[in-house]
């Protein structure tokens, strides 16, 4: 029989909790669902208001994985939904929001990372957030994901954007920074023309074309993911890797300090105390007050 839990006032179905999702570190959905819910306080502000996209991979990441943007069949009807815009040519998509605690129980009990738009549902046309997704090819690391961010952390700062680092949970690093007044469009614009200048000023470390014969040894400052449909992994997500990684945000010291890939990589159980020292290092991108307008073309 599957248990049922309340959450809020909400009635949460929760399924295979002794299942093991991580086999190298016996890793369960239920360890999985204690991680969500007690990390709710620092990730839910990042999901609100936000369309989300699930990876899901129920059978553990080494079994089948697959993206799912419409609302999942069988959502509870108090989960929040939006409308959102794809092409003038399609009606909007229907995608989910979690707005709360239940609806965050809920949607980990589906066993998924959690991806997010630059933009609020409230406001499709307005990017509010800037996002660069350093990737390495190898045997490029996160260490020279490192050197790269410090960079077009310097860069940034001279249009007046401050950014904010975390890992992808993967092998790269994202760097993050809250904008207004400009257009999805014109923040991927922007976005670009900062790979393209980062390529120029470390021509033997940085690619900002994604074409694989180009990225081996090289960091891919992946700047597409501005565009209005991409989404990014949000901040304290579980990624669907060989272990519990999660997308952590870092300090700037822990950028410039890392030495070994190694250093920069963070599970599950190390979130609560790095919440407890550090607080959530991404706070600032909330405060609507501190984000930064776009520079003019």
């Amino acid at each position: 029989m599957t248990p049922i839990t309340e959450v809020e006032g909400r009635r949460v179905a929760l399924s295979n909790l002794e299942k093991v999702l991580y086999p190298e570190t016996g890793f369960t959905k239920g360890e999985l669902l204690h991680y969500y819910a007690t990390t709710a306080g620092a990730l839910l502000p990042h999901l609100r208001d936000r369309a989300v996209s699930f990876l899901r991979y129920p059978d553990g990441p080494e079994g089948q994985q697959f993206f799912t943007k419409n609302v999942p069949p069988g959502t509870p009807e108090w989960v929040t939904t939006a409308g959102v815009p794809r092409s003038s040519a399609d009606a909007p998509a229907r995608m989910v929001v979690v707005q709360d605690l239940p609806s965050l129980v809920w949607a980990a009990n589906l066993v998924t990372e959690f991806h997010t738009h630059q933009w609020l549902v409230q406001s499709p046309d307005e990017a509010d957030r800037l996002v660069f997704d350093l990737d390495p090819g190898a045997p490029a690391t996160v260490v020279h994901c490192c050197e790269v961010a410090l960079w077009l952390r310097e860069r940034l700062a001279a249009d007046g954007i401050e950014a904010y680092p975390k890992t992808a949970g993967s092998k790269g690093l994202h760097l993050l920074a809250a904008v207004r007044g400009g257009s999805s469009e014109r923040t991927s614009e922007y976005a670009k023309a900062l790979a393209v200048e980062a390529e120029r000023a470390l021509p033997r470390l940085v690619v900002h074309r994604m074409t694989k014969s180009l990225r081996p040894g090289k960091v891919f400052v992946d700047w597409s993911q501005n565009a209005a449909r991409k989404t990014t992994a949000t901040p304290y997500t579980l990624r669907a890797r060989r272990v519990p990684l999660v997308s952590a945000p870092v300090t700037w010291q822990e950028v410039e300090d890392c030495r070994d890939p190694a250093r920069l990589d963070f599970r599950a159980d190390d979130i609560a105390p790095r919440l407890q020292d550090l607080g959530d290092l991404m706070a600032p991108l909330l405060d609507r007050d501190r984000a930064a307008p776009l520079p003019a073309p």
